[in-house]
């Protein structure tokens, strides 16, 4: 006796247990992103690296997302895309036995770093695919809010890796000779520990369910990729709702990397800090994205992205307002709202953009050209910021930039974009 069709009930249960493996699935990837990082300073150290390579090891990542951009969306958009997210690990891994093996840290990282460009689209992109239209501001705050606790939870896990203590409890002993290769750093012990969590990540990715392939690329040749990658560009920039998102998104990552750089900068002039202590108010921030993505997803629908526009505005005048505090409390204070505010109006925006992306092109192509403008402005205000330094400017006055900034341009997006939400027309079609 045959079954009838699944009820919509078990669909739901389905979709929601396959939701889950996908969460899952990011969830290791990061945190093994994020604790890779604290391994790779660790080699670094170990073989008497100069000092300006360890600032380098992030550019090794922006340097991927960028040049690999026109490749990564076509990949993604070609096959399922728990598959694109297995090989993607599978690539990372690569990078992490070659620094077991005696790779420079730099060119290993940057192994790692091409994986975790091919991760991306993939990652984003199966969230159109799976999900209804209704559903995607919600599964983004999910997925940034998880992605966030992966940041934090990588930096703790790679701190402690690194500490003599755990050294000790795993068998390491300096000096000593050991049969297995990752035994004679410490570096390599947190590099063969960080791989168990690509592993736990790749099993996830073989039960991230299967959903029919959309927008694949009708040919593989170079020209043919290089050329819809520009014509996705262009069109992504020329419809206007994808237009706001990009530019929404495209300056907050610009501006928060740098933020983040004047963030260690300012509390180690201004409050004294040390540089560790320092780098945990980074985490305040952190928090805040977290805060704000699970607000955004109970609260903003897709088709009302549009309005969350001012609260980006109001971010800029907070980062302005970081120039008054002079005690720990405002500063944590500060950071704290930016964070939430950030993470309030990034998840409807991002929401939006793979939303937009799906319908024109497909979800791979334009998360890819997110990843190209949203690295390519991390290069660029980075820049900025470090001409800045140059000439002398004094540290407030690159805040009050940096902020006046932010408000300028969401203030422009708001005044000609304000009304765009009416062109939404979300339908939830399944």
């Amino acid at each position: 006796m045959k079954s009838g069709p699944p009820s919509r009930t078990q669909i739901t249960h389905r979709m929601q247990a396959g939701f889950y493996i996908i969460l899952a699935a990011q969830f290791f990837s990061a945190l093994a992103d994020n604790a890779l990082l604290f391994a790779a300073i660790a080699l670094l150290a170990e073989i008497h690296a100069p000092d300006w390579q360890t600032p380098v090891l992030h550019m090794y990542f922006v340097f991927s997302y960028i040049v690999l951009a026109p490749f990564v969306g076509s990949f993604a958009d070609a096959l399922p895309k728990g598959k694109v997210m297995f090989i993607s690990n599978a690539v990372k891994l690569v990078g992490c036995f070659a620094m077991l093996l005696g790779m420079h840290p730099l060119y290993a990282y940057g192994l790692v770093g091409i994986g975790a460009a091919m991760y991306s689209p993939a990652k984003y992109g199966i969230l159109t695919e799976y999900l209804p239209p209704s559903k995607l501001v919600l599964a983004n705050g999910w997925m940034e809010g998880l992605t966030v606790a992966a940041i934090i939870l990588g930096a703790v896990v790679g701190g402690l890796m690194l500490a003599p203590g755990f050294a000790e409890l795993m068998g390491y002993q300096p000096g000593a000779h050991h049969l297995l290769p990752f035994m004679d750093s410490i570096g390599k012990l947190a590099v063969a520990i960080i791989i168990a969590f690509y592993l736990t990540a790749a099993l996830f990715n073989l039960y991230i369910p299967q959903v029919a392939l959309d927008h694949k690329p009708a040919r593989k040749t170079l020209p043919y990729v290089l050329r819809d990658f520009w014509t996705c560009f262009w069109q992504l920039w020329r419809d206007p709702l994808a237009q706001v998102a990009l530019a929404v998104t495209t300056i907050f990552w610009g501006a928060g990397a740098t933020l983040r750089l004047i963030v260690l900068n300012w509390s180690e002039s201004v409050l004294g800090f040390d540089p560790g202590k320092a780098a945990q108010l980074t985490a305040v921030v952190a928090v805040g994205i977290a805060v704000g993505a699970v607000l955004a997803a109970r609260w903003v629908k897709l088709e009302r992205a549009v309005r969350v526009l001012p609260v980006g505005i109001a971010m800029g005048f907070v980062v302005m307002g970081m120039v008054f505090a002079r005690e720990a409390w405002l500063v944590i204070a500060g950071l704290l709202m930016i964070g939430c505010l950030g993470g309030f109006f990034l998840v409807p925006m991002n929401a939006l953009l793979q939303h937009r992306g799906h319908l024109l092109m497909g979800a791979g192509h334009s998360i890819a050209v997110q990843n190209f403008n949203e690295h390519l402005s991390i290069l660029a205000m980075q820049g900025m910021y470090a001409g800045m330094l140059r000439l002398d400017l004094p540290l407030e006055a690159i805040v009050v930039f940096f902020g006046l900034m932010l408000t300028v341009i969401m203030h422009l997006l708001w005044r000609v974009h304000g009304t765009d939400q009416d062109r939404l027309g979300v339908t939830d079609a399944r």
